[in-house]
């Protein structure tokens, strides 16, 4: 028998205490609502919640840099839709002015608006802002340049980084063509029944009862804007060449009278090239013809098989990041829109539109009908945009949401499970209370 130490005192004041302990801790987390409240009830969990918490903040950031990503880019739409307006009053007065019902001071009273028109053009490519960023100046530009253009063209660089782009060219592009035809035109020749259609379009050689060489490829050609194909004198046989490179452009010849005016044909070939970016990484692409796609910025490969050149981009427009991590972004583009830009070298820039005489107003139609194209597809590319981060919004709502629902079930308590747990620990409180209570009687 023991006097001194009394285990069954000591056996119920530990379980008391370790009862009082896990009372405290369901009680913590039954106020909480967290099933960790601090790394010692789950160190492993609690650094795992941590970092899904810092992603769902992210991913939740990146939700409002995307919405504010399509203001940006529907701010630059707006003032751009204005520009459309604009371009078509000013086509509709070049119209108008190309009539020699009007008289000099007629015109000059056109020009008079048109000059304002262009002046607004120009304003609203200067003032256009979101956030005192300017948009539509060329500040938010992607700009590019080759070290051969005569061999690699750039049409343009959207979606690239600033570096520089290596391109090498794998195979070059070619244009589909036929062997000459097996009718000799040395001589002038009755052409007139003959049945030829090529791509789909039958040639009218009506009335041809004496035609030469020249005839027959002038006929021919008078088609290709039609057909795609145009015809040459070869040693007085015809000869058939696709206008435009690659596989898509075809030659196909029909009709009874096919093989006087085409032999076999040798079908083009797509330009293959391989691309470096500025981290070292190599894509080989296939394009369409010569026209090079990569990353959404277009090449024109023009050169001989092995040749190489380099895209240096030195401007990638504005960055959004639509991502809860490093270099989870989105590149945005805008070019400039002004009276200088819209237009192109072969027709003229609208600041240079002179309406005072009828062929300046003529040629002036031409100018517009560019630079519309061109507003057209600065407006097309913004609504591309636009929708692609409708769909980025959407994604990230879901990733945060679902990785919520993970954290969740790290982090917070099972409220009916630990209630129960908590009860459990309660009762045993009081019953190891009890026992102490009778020991000390």
């Amino acid at each position: 028998m023991v006097i001194n130490t009394n285990l069954s005192a000591i056996n119920a004041w530990r379980a008391l205490e370790t009862n009082n302990t896990n009372t405290q801790k369901a009680l913590q987390k039954l106020s909480s609502g967290y099933r960790i409240n601090s790394a010692a009830d789950d160190a492993a969990g609690l650094a795992i919640s941590e970092k899904m918490k810092a992603q769902i903040a992210g991913l939740n950031m990146a939700q409002r840099n995307a919405q504010d990503g399509i203001s940006l880019i529907q701010t630059a739409e707006g003032a751009l839709n204005e520009t459309h307006s604009i371009l078509q009053r000013m086509r509709e007065l070049a119209i108008q002015a190309a009539n020699d019902s009007n008289t000099l001071d007629d015109r000059k009273a056109i020009q008079k608006e048109v000059d304002q028109l262009k002046a607004e053009i120009d304003r609203i490519s200067e003032t256009t802002e979101y956030n005192t960023q300017k948009l539509l100046n060329g500040s938010l530009g992607a700009v590019g340049t080759s070290s051969d253009s005569a061999k690699v063209e750039v049409d343009s660089v959207t979606g690239l980084k600033i570096g520089d782009y290596l391109v090498t060219i794998n195979t070059a592009a070619t244009k589909a063509s036929a062997a000459a035809g097996n009718n000799d035109l040395s001589s002038p020749t009755d052409v007139s029944a003959w049945d030829v259609t090529i791509n789909g379009t039958k040639i009218d050689f009506t009335g041809m009862t004496s035609a030469t060489i020249d005839d027959v490829v002038n006929k021919i050609n008078s088609y290709k804007d039609i057909t795609g194909v145009e015809a040459s004198n070869s040693s007085n046989y015809v000869k058939l060449d696709q206008m435009n490179y690659g596989s898509d452009a075809k030659i196909v010849v029909g009709g009874t009278d096919a093989a006087k005016v085409a032999g076999a044909v040798t079908a083009g070939v797509d330009a293959v090239v391989t691309i470096k970016d500025p981290e070292n990484i190599s894509q080989q692409i296939t394009g369409l013809g010569q026209a090079i796609d990569y990353r959404g910025a277009e090449f024109i490969a023009k050169g001989a098989a092995n040749y190489s050149a380099t895209i240096s981009v030195t401007s990638s427009g504005a960055s959004l990041q639509i991502g809860a991590n490093k270099d989870q972004s989105m590149l945005v583009d805008i070019n400039e829109i002004s009276t200088k830009t819209l237009g192109n070298a072969t027709y003229g820039y609208i600041k240079d539109i002179n309406l005072q005489t009828q062929d300046g107003a003529n040629k002036a139609i031409n100018v517009l009908d560019e630079a519309i194209k061109q507003v057209s597809q600065e407006r097309s590319k913004l609504g591309a945009y636009q929708n692609r981060l409708e769909h980025t919004i959407n994604n990230l709502g879901t990733s945060a949401e679902n990785l919520t629902a993970a954290e969740s079930r790290i982090r917070d308590v099972d409220m009916a499970k630990e209630m129960m747990e908590f009860t459990k620990d309660n009762i045993l409180n009081q019953a190891a209370t009890a026992m102490l209570e009778e020991i000390a009687a």
